[in-house]
């Protein structure tokens, strides 16, 4: 069986497609699978490093706002098709799956064109543009939310839950170990702020702000910051990156580590952040971010705090409460098992093999 995966531009592609690959991997051994991403976006770097080959298109997303970039996008989304058309010839792969992202959308199409079976994996719970445009034309479109037929052709959908890597979910690391593997201290309560692969420029905004309050309980708790990629000069240099209690990172490699030794998550709402809270457990803060079509996030962090799975704090007012809040709760024993008990039950741990298997169903 040969395979390829598309999309990316952001971790919430990139990492759910990994774990579809893993998954893969798993139900046939001898499987090949080619990714195919946009040149210069982070699935170049991160694909390679999970040992996986990539190839990259000459695209970018169209800019909602007036940009001088849109001149340029429709013959980059030609030059793009060519180039995928190329790549299916010379790979010849039984089936495509797009995982969302403006990088997908050349290979999904040109596929379809050629007789490819496509299958889609939509994360979150209003679809991209890419991913809508191409539904009539998947054979399969796997899904992580209810009322999806509000997008998709119904008899098309499978309700799969998001895929999570495996070494996330299976991690056998101890919390002693994850915590020295961070320099961090085994007796202080541990807070993860993860922004996204990006970053979250309102979660950095409030860690600067709490700086005071942070270095008042040195002594009790200590904070692993991903500020992203994007914030590095703004932020890594802040009176609260300087704390001794505080560890700030451009990107936390080893996600499995960070859950595993969080007694409190803060993190924005996207859909792999809430799948992967949920399937470690973890108690968590959620600040959703307003910049997301029909504010899915704020509908995907209220799906928890209505099941007494986590707590919100508007993105709005979290430079002023998100710290505070934060360090109010870390203490509280008895609101965190809550929390985590609760979340636990939201997780659908085997998603990517329901996808892996999804796929392998439309292949002779």
């Amino acid at each position: 069986m040969r395979a390829i995966i598309s999309g990316g531009g952001t971790g919430g592609h990139i990492f759910p497609a990994l774990a579809i690959a893993e998954a893969l991997v798993k139900e046939d051994k001898d499987i090949e699978i080619l990714f195919v991403g946009a040149k210069g976006k982070m699935e170049m770097e991160r694909v390679p490093a999970a040992g996986y080959p990539i190839e990259g298109l000459w695209i970018s997303g169209f800019q909602r706002k007036s940009s001088l970039k849109n001149w340029l996008f429709p013959l980059k989304l030609l030059v793009s098709m060519g180039q995928a058309v190329r790549i299916i010839l010379r790979f010849r792969p039984d089936v495509i799956i797009g995982v969302g992202g403006f990088a997908s959308g050349p290979i999904m199409e040109a596929g379809y064109r050629m007789g490819k079976p496509i299958v889609i994996q939509e994360q979150n719970s209003w679809p991209g543009v890419t991913n809508r445009l191409l539904a009539k034309k998947a054979k399969r479109i796997c899904v992580a939310f209810d009322g999806m037929e509000r997008f998709f052709p119904k008899e098309r959908i499978i309700l799969t839950g998001n895929p999570v890597r495996a070494s996330i979910v299976n991690s056998g690391i101890k919390r002693e170990e994850a915590l020295s593997h961070f320099g961090l201290s085994t007796d202080k309560k541990t807070i993860v702020v993860i922004g996204g692969s990006l970053g979250a420029r309102t979660i950095n905004r409030a860690l600067a702000a709490g700086s005071a309050l942070i270095a008042e309980h040195a002594r009790e708790v200590q904070i692993l910051w991903q500020t992203g990629k994007l914030y590095v000069d703004e932020f890594h240099h802040s009176e609260t990156a300087l704390l001794d209690n505080v560890r700030a990172t451009a990107f936390i490699d080893r996600m499995d580590m960070a859950y595993k030794m969080a007694d409190l998550v803060i993190s924005r709402a996207g859909a792999l952040s809430i799948s992967e809270i949920a399937l470690t457990g973890k108690p968590s803060i959620l600040v959703p971010s307003p910049n997301v079509a029909e504010d899915h996030q704020f509908k995907n962090a209220m799906n928890l705090v209505q099941r007494e799975a986590a707590s919100i704090v508007k993105d709005s007012e979290a430079v002023q409460h998100l710290i505070p809040k934060a360090l109010e709760a870390v203490y509280d024993d008895g609101l965190l098992s809550k929390w985590a008990t609760n979340v636990r039950q939201l997780g659908k741990p085997d998603a990517a093999k329901r996808i892996a298997q999804t796929i392998k169903s439309l292949v002779p």
